[in-house]
């Protein structure tokens, strides 16, 4: 029998749940592809998704992110799925647009929690006051969600790092997975704003948030707003056909009041392409648990930066198609990593390349060859790639890459958010806010200040050569 893992996601405030529906909505377009290309599959197509189903591949592919809720299983193994995940927003809004859309049939209530009144962009209150009010509530669903895993692999955590519940609960929902399943690995996808974001406060809420990440997460994949918003707007824009506007949730990624529909698909897909090991067969897959264990050499050095290749085929489907050379080529491109930083200007303590489609191991091995040429490893690290195969491609492109590099070029993020911090903070603006709150104090500020500065420099020095002492001789 197949030995099969479970990983439950956790999304949080208004961009933690659209990126988590745009990644559902392409999850289950794909399963439903895998579905149709499985000669020992049935599709039985309803209002619902119910499948008759034969075969461990499928039962792979599904119990990874789905559940079966039927009442019972009839010998021809009818299943009824629903996500593994657990919806939180202290704003109804976005999550009434879930539970009337066109997914709604992956959720039950009990996966939902959610108020009305929201936090007002202010980490202390998503922190403290939510975090204390619906502690209960949050860990309940959590639990409810564990308890159908036979074997948990992993949490998955989406949230925004500028918001006030994105990054005020996010992170408060971060130590309550860290105190009640300690030995469960956390993966966080965090999603950082642009120096033009609208949210005055964002600056706070990110430092608060980015400290509490560091301690209680075993891995990062940090997005920046501003670097999507370039990629976007560098990449040419032509006529998306209907086939395009169909795995888009049916919108197109172009046009007035389409950006972050644009911008939620690309980090939906980085989703994909992180999960796609997990969910599908291949002959090097990698399982999210396997991400922090060979990606992060040192607990608080668990930032990784990502790129997705081609990116092109995320916005047009009339351009021509990237060799395979071209793309690993790609994913150490400056432009296209998902942050505003430069690998090259930085080290690289560890890097994943994980590959879907049609990649063969001799292009894998020539192009890492070739790559380490071109960028910096630190010296201590032999072993410097952690490479992943798996044999289903996106829907997208026949092969495509996802590299999540740990490079120290991260610490210009965290020089850009202790800046922009120091802006405000200098003048004590908006601090009354946050200091209103219960169980909230200046202490806490400095000492994210000074954990982001400690950061950097852990960063800074595990890039020097290390000098160790030479061995005597004997005579």
């Amino acid at each position: 029998s197949l030995t099969m893992s479970q990983n439950v996601v956790i999304q949080v405030g208004q961009c933690g749940n659209q990126i988590g529906s745009c990644f559902w909505n392409l999850a289950l377009n794909e399963l439903q592809d895998f579905i149709e290309n499985t000669r020992d599959v049935k599709v039985l197509k309803g209002a619902k998704p119910v499948y008759n189903v034969n075969g461990n591949s499928f039962n792979h592919a599904v119990n990874c992110f789905f559940k079966n809720e039927t009442a019972t299983r009839s010998s021809t193994r009818n299943y009824n799925i629903k996500a593994r995940a657990v919806l939180i927003d202290m704003e109804e809004g976005v999550l009434n647009s879930v539970e009337n859309g066109n997914i709604c049939h992956l959720f039950s209530k009990g996966q939902v929690v959610k108020s009305c009144s929201g936090s007002g962009n202010n980490w202390a209150v998503g922190h403290y006051e939510y975090g204390n009010s619906f502690k209960d509530l949050i860990i309940d669903a959590i639990q409810k969600e564990v308890e159908h895993c036979d074997s948990l692999q992993g949490f998955f955590l989406l949230h925004s790092m500028g918001g006030g519940t994105g990054s005020g609960l996010g992170s408060r929902i971060l130590r309550f997975l860290d105190d009640e399943f300690p030995h469960v690995p956390r993966l966080v996808l965090a999603v950082y704003p642009s120096e033009l974001d609208d949210v005055v406060t964002s600056p706070y809420n990110t430092l608060l948030a980015t400290n509490v990440v560091t301690q209680h997460a075993d891995a990062v994949m940090p997005v920046e707003n501003q670097a999507l918003i370039d990629i976007c707007s560098s990449l040419p824009r032509r006529r998306l056909d209907k086939t395009r506007a169909e795995v888009t949730n049916g919108q197109p990624l172009h046009g007035r009041g389409r950006t972050f529909d644009t911008l939620n698909n690309i980090i939906a897909n980085v989703m994909l392409h992180v999960t796609s090991g997990s969910r599908f067969p291949g002959d090097m897959n990698v399982d999210l648990n396997e991400i922090p264990t060979n990606l992060v050499p040192y607990p608080r050095l668990c930032y990784l930066t990502s790129c997705l290749a081609p990116l092109q085929s995320l916005t047009d489907l009339e351009l021509p198609t990237r060799s395979v050379d071209n793309m690993f080529t790609d994913v150490i491109s400056k432009k296209l990593q998902l942050l505003k930083c430069d690998p090259f200007q930085g080290v690289y303590l560890t890097c994943g390349l994980l590959c879907r489609g049609q990649v063969a191991m001799s292009d894998v091995q020539k192009n890492t060859y070739r790559l380490k040429k071109l960028v910096n490893f630190v010296g201590w690290n032999n072993d410097h790639w952690k490479v992943g195969l798996c044999s289903v491609p996106s829907r997208l492109h026949p092969y495509s890459l996802l590299s999540l590099a740990n490079n120290t070029c991260v610490t210009t993020l965290f020089s850009r958010i202790i800046h922009r911090f120091h802006k405000l903070y200098r003048r004590k603006a908006h601090i009354h806010h946050y200091l209103e709150v219960s169980g909230m104090e200046v202490v806490e500020i400095e000492e994210s200040v000074a954990s982001l500065v400690t950061l950097i420099a852990d960063y800074e020095e595990v890039k020097t050569p290390f000098k160790s002492t030479p061995r005597l001789k004997l005579k």
